[in-house]
C-alpha cells in the first residue's frame, strides 16, 4: 500500500527528538558530532575533543577514532554497540573547487571484521555541516525499521517510525524528498542516506547517497559501496537518514581566506576545460574511459581475473559508453564541481525485474562497473551492463564485490565445484546473462543459491572446502579477495607494487589507497624494490589525507597540467598537491605545508592499522594474496601467455623453460612470485616503519604523534 505523504506530514510516528541550536561552521568545522542511539532513542551533541581534532583532522579520522571509542575488541559487526560514522573534514562542502563534496562512512564490516571506510559524493554530507555537526556517530538497533530527520533550518532531529515506504533506493529517495520539500525548489536542499533490500539478505550491501540534478530536475545516487556499511545500516533497522536545509551559501564553511580557493578553482577549472579531451574525457566519459585502455595494458579483469583483455571489448570501449551517457549536462556530484564524471543514462528501460518496462536514470556506469558488471563475467553487453548497475544501486549491492563474487562463482561453476544442483538451477559460466542477472535479483529477495552468493568469495570459500566441492588450494587460489573484501577491478600478476596496493591494504583490497597499476606498468616509474616501497609508502599515506578532508581523489591526477611530466615527480602531480596545501590553508587558517599533509595522514593510517590489530587481524598473514592476483593459476593462463612467461622465467628466475612441462614451468613461476612478494612485504614495512609482522613499532608511532596510551597498550606485547 502506497504511503499517504500529505497525512505522513502531519501524523509521523515519533519515537524520539532532539531540538539544538545550530552551530555556525568556522574555518571549516562546527567542533560538534551528532549522536544518535537508534535503539534507546538517545539523541545528544557532542563536543569535538581538541586532541581528536588534532589527531584525526576530519573524515575518516573521526570515524575511525569515534568506532575505536565505541567498541571492544569482542565487538562484532552486528553488535548494537558497533556503530556508523558519516564525516565530510574541513574542506567539505567546498563549491570554489571541484571534488569537494566527499563524506567518509566507516564502520566494523560484517566482510572484514575490521574497520571499512567508504568515500562518497552526494549531498548529504556537505548538509550535515549545515545542519552544524561536523559527524555523525549511530549506535543500537531499533526493534523496527525507522527514519532518521535532520532539520538544519530548525535545529531538530527526530526518529521516525517507517510508516511502509517503498524499500529500493531510487524510490524511497522520491518518496522522502516529497514529504520533506514543501515545494519542488526545496528538493535540491535535500540529502538522503538509504540501502536497498539487498542489504537486508547479504553481507556486501552498500549505502546510496542522494543528490538532486536541477538540470534533469531527478535525484540520483552515489555509492558508499566497500564493506556492506549497508547491511550494518539495515541491521540496525535504519529505512534512511535525511538531512534537509534552509540553503547553500557560497561560503559554507566560513573560510579564512575564500580568494585563494577561488583563484585555485579558476585555475583547475581551465584546466579541465583545455585539457581533458586530450587526456581523460571525464566529462563525456567519466571513469569508463578507461575501459579500453586497461585493455589495452592487458589490465581489464576477463573471466576472473584470468586475462587481461578480450577480443569482444570494442562492445564496451569508452567510445561506446560515451554514446550512452547524456552529454552536455554538468554531471557533479556535488555543487560547484567540474569533473562532471558523475555520468547518466538517461530513460533506459529495463528489461528485468520488478521494475521491467519502466524507463529510469542510471547513474553509471563507472569504470570499475564496466568490468565487474561485464568482462569479469565474460559479459560484453553494454545494456547489460547498464541494467545491473542500475539494480545494484536501487537494491544496495557493491557493484565491485558482486562482479568479483560472480567471477568466481562462475570459475568454480566452469570447473565442476558448483553444478545446477548447487546453484538452483542457474547455469553458471561464463557470458551467461540471463542467469546472472536472475542470481543477483536472487540476493534481493533473499532466495535461492542468491543467499549464498550474497555472502562474499571468502564465505563462499569456506563453504565450498567445508562441503568438499573441490581441492581447497585451487578455490583459494581462484577466490580475490583479502581481508574479505573482493578486489576491485585491475589486473595486478604483472605489477607487483599493485599487488601490495591490493593486499597491504587497512580494510582490503580497493584501489583507492593505492593505484600503482599506471606508475608501475605503464609508465615504468617505480622498477627497483626500493621504488616499490617508497610508492607503496607514499600514496596510501597520500590518499588517506583525501579521506580526512572529504575530497575527491580524481581532480588530483587524473587531469594533470600540461607540463607535469616535466617536474620532478610526475606522479605526485606537485602543482595540485601545492592546489590542496593552499586550500587547507585558505579554509582553516592553520600554517600547512606537504610535510605536514604526509604526517596528518600518517597518524591516521597508522592508528586504523593498530584499530585492525586490536581487532584480532592486521599481521602480515592477513597481507597474504590470492595467488591469482600474482601469477597463473591454471594450465590455461600460462598458455595464453607463454611466451612472456617462458621469456620472465629464462632473464629473471634463470630457469630454461625449454622442453619443461606447462605444470613445471607454473611451478618455477608460482616460487618466485611469491618469494618477490614476500620480499616486497619487507620493505615496505621496513619503509612504513612497522616490524616485519606489519605492526607499527612504538618509535614510530611516537615520532609520527600517534603514542596514544590506549595505541600504545595494543602494540606493546606485540613488538
Amino acid at each position: 500500500m502506497a504511503v499517504n505523504i500529505e497525512d505522513l506530514k502531519k501524523n509521523r510516528k515519533i519515537l524520539a527528538s532532539f531540538d539544538y541550536d545550530v552551530t555556525p561552521i568556522d574555518k571549516g568545522y562546527t567542533d560538534k558530532v551528532l549522536y544518535i542511539n537508534v535503539g534507546d532513542g538517545k539523541i545528544i551533541s557532542k563536543d569535538v575533543p581538541a586532541q581528536m581534532k588534532e589527531k584525526f583532522i576530519g573524515g575518516k579520522g573521526y570515524g575511525l577514532k569515534l568506532l575505536w571509542d565505541a567498541t571492544k575488541p569482542t565487538t562484532k559487526w552486528s553488535d548494537p554497540e558497533n556503530e556508523i560514522i558519516i564525516s565530510g573534514g574541513p574542506i567539505c562542502g567546498t563549491t570554489q573547487y571541484s571534488g569537494a563534496g566527499k563524506s567518509l562512512v566507516v564502520t566494523l564490516s560484517p566482510q572484514t571484521e575490521i574497520p571499512v571506510d567508504s568515500n562518497v559524493g552526494g549531498f548529504f554530507g556537505p548538509f550535515l555541516k549545515i545542519a552544524g555537526y561536523d559527524a555523525i556517530e549511530i549506535q543500537g538497533k531499533s526493534d523496527r525499521d525507522v527514519v532518521v530527520y535532520i532539520d538544519a533550518a530548525a535545529g531538530h532531529v527526530e526518529i521516525f517510525e517507517d510508516p511502509g515506504f517503498k524499500h529500493d533506493s531510487h524510490l524511497l529517495a522520491e518518496e522522502l524528498t516529497d514529504l520533506f520539500a514543501n515545494e519542488d525548489k526545496e528538493k535540491k536542499n535535500i540529502g538522503i542516506v538509504s540501502a536497498g533490500d539487498a542489504a537486508d539478505h547479504s553481507l556486501i550491501g552498500m549505502l546510496n547517497f542522494t543528490f538532486y540534478d536541477s538540470k534533469r530536475k531527478k535525484i540520483r545516487l552515489k555509492q558508499a559501496g566497500r564493506g556492506g556499511i549497508g547491511t550494518v545500516f539495515r541491521n540496525k533497522k535504519i529505512r534512511a537518514i535525511v538531512a534537509k536545509v534552509p540553503k547553500i551559501g557560497g561560503n559554507i564553511n566560513n573560510v579564512v581566506d575564500l580568494d585563494t580557493i577561488m583563484e585555485r578553482g579558476r585555475k583547475f577549472n581551465k584546466e579541465m576545460r583545455e585539457l581533458d579531451d586530450s587526456q581523460c574525457e571525464m566529462r563525456k566519459k567519466g571513469t569508463a574511459h578507461l575501459t579500453h585502455i586497461m585493455h589495452d595494458y592487458d589490465l581489464l579483469p576477463v573471466h576472473n581475473f584470468k586475462f587481461g583483455m578480450h577480443p569482444d571489448v570494442g562492445k564496451i570501449h569508452g567510445d561506446v559508453w560515451m554514446s550512452y551517457f547524456t552529454q552536455g549536462v554538468p554531471d557533479g556530484c556535488w555543487i560547484g564541481c567540474n569533473m562532471a564524471c558523475a555520468k547518466g543514462v538517461d530513460d533506459f528501460e529495463l528489461k528485468t525485474g520488478p521494475y521491467k518496462g519502466q524507463k529510469v536514470i542510471v547513474d553509471g556506469p563507472e569504470y570499475e562497473t564496466t568490468s565487474s558488471l561485464g568482462s569479469i563475467m565474460g559479459i560484453f553487453d553494454p545494456e547489460w551492463t547498464i541494467e545491473a548497475n542500475f539494480y545494484c544501486d536501487t537494491y544496495g549491492i557493491c557493484t565491485i564485490s558482486w562482479g568479483t563474487i560472480m567471477g568466481f562463482a562462475m570459475e568454480c561453476y566452469e570447473n565442476g565445484i558448483l553444478n545446477k544442483e548447487r546453484t538452483g538451477g542457474l547455469d553458471l559460466n561464463f557470458g551467461k546473462k540471463d542467469e546472472a542477472m536472475q542470481l543477483l535479483h536472487q540476493v534481493a529477495r533473499g532466495e535461492g543459491f542468491g543467499k549464498t552468493a550474497g555472502l562474499g568469495v571468502k564465505k563462499m570459500k569456506e563453504i565450498f572446502i567445508a562441503n568438499g566441492w573441490g581441492d581447497a588450494q585451487f578455490i583459494n587460489d581462484i577466490g580475490m579477495e583479502n581481508k574479505g573484501l573482493e578486489y576491485s577491478q585491475y589486473i595486478s600478476k604483472e605489477s607487483l607494487a599493485q599487488q601490495g596496493g591490493y593486499a597491504m591494504t587497512n580494510k582490503g583490497p580497493q584501489h583507492d589507497e593505492a593505484w600503482l597499476i599506471f606508475m608501475d606498468m605503464v609508465n615504468n616509474q617505480i622498477p627497483t624494490f626500493e621504488k616499490k616501497a617508497e610508492a607503496l609508502y607514499y600514496f596510501p599515506i597520500f590518499r588517506t589525507w583525501f579521506g580526512l578532508q572529504g575530497l575527491c581523489k580524481l581532480p588530483w591526477n587524473d587531469v594533470e597540467p600540461a607540463d607535469n611530466h616535466l617536474t620532478d615527480e610526475p606522479a605526485k602531480v606537485p602543482e595540485h598537491v601545492d592546489n590542496y596545501v593552499a586550500i587547507y590553508k585558505a579554509v582553516t587558517g592553520n600554517d600547512f605545508s606537504k610535510e605536514e599533509l604526509i604526517r596528518q595522514s600518517e597518524r591516521v593510517y597508522n592508528f586504523q592499522r593498530v584499530f585492525n590489530v586490536r581487532m584480532g587481524k592486521g599481521l602480515r598473514l592477513h597481507d597474504a594474496q590470492p595467488y591469482r592476483a600474482a601469477g597463473p593459476v591454471t594450465r590455461e593462463e600460462y598458455e595464453s601467455r607463454t611466451e612472456r612467461y617462458d621469456k620472465q622465467l629464462k632473464e629473471l628466475v634463470g630457469f630454461d623453460p625449454e622442453g619443461k612441462s606447462t605444470e613445471e614451468k607454473m611451478a618455477k613461476t608460482r616460487e618466485y612470485r611469491l618469494g618477490r612478494y614476500e620480499q616486497l612485504l619487507d620493505a615496505v614495512y621496513t619503509r612504513r616503519g612497522w616490524t616485519k609482522n606489519g605492526i607499527p613499532t612504538i618509535q614510530h608511532l611516537k615520532n609520527i604523534g600517534m603514542d596514544l596510551p590506549e595505541v600504545i597498550e595494543v602494540v606493546s606485547p606485540l613488538q
